[in-house]
């Protein structure tokens, strides 16, 4: 028996699994960044660290509040979550054009971050009237194609080219073809289980990625 089809003979176990990975990888992030930034004051790891709440709060709610809530309400939970998450972390890179080196009292609720909940509700809202999730694939598609050419530049005027703005660089690559796979696997494959395992893998490793980074850089 090959990994596809052990993985399709116990999809929801495999889920659950899945879900509870990404969920211990984003604790650890949150509370190993949280850290450094209460050591550094850096603004760009404290918008960082708020990326992967968001993104733990989206895979909670996707893969364990589905189990009691069901897809109506979880749904847009959901895209409200990813939304919010992939502009903090694009917003970690711009963050130092836009505010001051202090930043502002409250990184989750000011002016400026408020725009990211506002664009959030409208796509998660779009999507479910429309009763899809392209809008929210789209929209992904596009921030981390801003996102990879971003954090390319950026590792490539790093003088040393090495710890975290290449780790940056190459989960911003992987999550912009991973987004890219979740818009085909309704447009050309027909939700694929195959092709759903694959995206799965490619979340996995932009987590895993910045988990290792998270953990090279706090561990100093």
């Amino acid at each position: 028996m090959d990994l596809y089809s052990f993985v399709l003979g116990n999809r929801e176990i495999f889920k659950l699994i899945y879900a509870l990975f990404i969920l211990i990888i984003c604790v650890i992030i949150v509370f190993r960044t949280n850290r450094l930034f209460q050591l550094s004051l850096h603004q760009g790891i404290r918008y960082f660290r708020n990326a992967f709440f968001f993104y733990g709060l989206a895979f909670f709610s996707r893969y364990i509040l589905d189990l009691f809530l069901g897809h109506h309400i979880v749904d847009p939970l959901f895209e409200f979550f990813i939304i919010v998450a992939g502009s903090f972390l694009l917003y970690s890179l711009l963050w130092k054009k836009i505010e001051s080196e202090k930043g502002t009292h409250s990184s989750l609720f000011n002016s400026r971050i408020l725009i990211f909940y506002f664009m959030a509700i409208i796509i998660a809202l779009i999507d479910t009237i429309w009763s899809t999730m392209y809008v929210m694939f789209f929209s992904q598609i596009v921030l981390f194609l801003f996102a990879s050419i971003i954090s390319f530049y950026k590792f490539k005027n790093n003088e040393k080219r090495k710890k975290f703005p290449g780790f940056h660089f190459l989960a911003m690559i992987l999550m912009f073809f991973a987004w890219i796979l979740n818009l085909l696997a309704p447009l050309l494959f027909s939700w694929n289980p195959i092709a759903l395992i694959n995206i799965y893998f490619f979340n996995a490793v932009f987590f895993l990625v910045f988990l290792f980074g998270a953990i090279k850089i706090s561990g100093r």
